[in-house]
Parts: structure tokens; sequence; C-alpha cells
């Protein structure tokens, strides 16, 4: 049991480390993610994900994220997520007419899965888009964040790294050869080479 759990820990730790090193800028990976977790509150199996590309493409963000958002639904969530989303459409169009599973028949069999697609479709697609705003919000702050906090070590890195260029072009240029060294270290401010 305990090396279950440790490989599950395992999993998820290489799976947020591979989401916090995906491409792109914080806005970019945070529309991303909203995108595939809009798409995945609709029942299109097998769709969810191109249309999830689609759409962070249209809102520029990052593909890979997209896929991976789209996993909010999945085969341990499909019954609550959709039953979620067909009542909160139910909300707002009205409980079905005939709701009864003693009233369900074969004539009347297409009517109503048409108003039960009606009220699914429409509480997907505002739950989809209160989870993908929650979520890409809270994705964009996190995002930001690990950023902030990860770019003044690459802007270190990078002035010691130029400070070296510098100080190495300071010495093969100190003692100049020919006049046209001369003249372009004059030029040079001091302080470019301290």
């Amino acid at each position: 049991m305990q090396r279950l759990l440790r490989t599950n820990r395992e999993r998820l730790r290489r799976g947020l480390n591979w989401l916090w090193e995906q491409e792109g800028s914080a806005g970019q990976r945070a529309r991303g993610l909203a995108a595939g977790v809009f798409c995945g509150c609709f029942p299109f199996f097998g769709l969810q994900i191109v249309l999830s590309v689609g759409v962070a493409t249209v809102v520029r963000g990052n593909h890979l994220l997209a896929a991976a958002g789209t996993l909010i639904s999945n085969p341990l969530t499909y019954v609550p997520l959709y039953w979620f989303n067909f009542l909160v459409g139910s909300r707002l169009l009205g409980p079905l007419a005939g709701a009864d599973l003693d009233d369900v028949n074969r004539s009347n069999l297409w009517d109503q899965g048409w108003d039960v697609l009606q009220r699914l479709l429409l509480g997907s697609t505002l739950v989809g888009a209160v989870m993908a705003l929650a979520l890409g919000v809270t994705a964009f702050l996190l995002f930001r964040r690990r950023e902030r906090q990860l770019t003044p070590v690459r802007a270190m890195s990078i002035t010691s790294a130029m400070e070296r260029i510098w100080s190495m072009v300071r010495v093969s240029w100190s003692e100049p050869r020919n006049s046209t060294r001369r003249s372009i270290l004059a030029g040079l401010p001091t302080a470019a080479f301290t």
C-alpha cells in the first residue's frame, strides 16, 4: 500500500513539474489551461481535446495545457460533472416535462433527448465558463508568482555572464595592437569595463 502511495505521489510530482515547465508566458499557460477546462466540461467524448486545442489557438494559449485541462472530465468525474451541468441547465430552463421514468417510451424518447441535451449543453457552458475563469485566474497568479521567483536568479546569472564576457573582452583588448582597437577602446565608456 505504501509503495502504491509513493508511486502515485511521484507521478503527481512529475505531473506538476511538467505543468510548471511548459513554454509561454504566465498568461499563455493560464489561457491554455482555462480553454481545456472549459472544453472538458462538455459531453463531447473524443472531441474535447481537439476542441480545447482550437479554443486555445483562438485565445492564444498553450496547446499542451489545453489538452491536459480536458482531464477535468474523466471516468471518475463524468457522472457527477454532467449531472451537475444538467441540474444547472434545468434550473435555468425549467424542469423537464414528463421527467418521470414511467412516462418514457419510444415515441417521446427523441423529444425528451433534445430537452435533456439542451439543459446539459447550457449547464456545461455556464459551469465550464465559471470553472475556466476561476482556474484560469488562479493558474495565472500561480504561474506569474513562479516566474517572479525564478526571474531574479536568471537575471543574476545573465548579469554575471555578461560581466565575465566584458572582462574577457577587456583582457584581450587591453593592449591594442593597431589604431582600430585604440579608437574603439577610446570611444567606450570606462564603466562598461568595470
